[in-house]
């Protein structure tokens, strides 16, 4: 299973940007939250819709933008 299963953009859903399917957690603050130093136990437990899954789609997400972005540059 890929991001694509996990993650959806819908412009009628916080504004278009890319949300973790099936609610309006948004993809950034996912990210946000890790880079914050929460761990994944931490996201989970304050955010009891979000699946483990959820969160690795999220960083594959990020990881797939940022190997697009790149490659447009190169």
């Amino acid at each position: 299973m890929g991001w694509e299963d996990r993650i959806t953009v819908n412009p009628a859903v916080r504004s278009g940007k890319p949300c973790i399917k099936g609610t309006r957690i948004a993809v950034y603050d996912v990210l946000e939250y890790l880079a914050g130093g929460m761990s994944e136990e931490q996201i989970l437990g304050d955010f009891p819709d979000l699946k483990r899954e959820d969160i690795r789609a999220s960083l594959a997400f990020a990881a797939a933008r940022e190997r697009r972005l790149s490659n447009s540059v190169a």
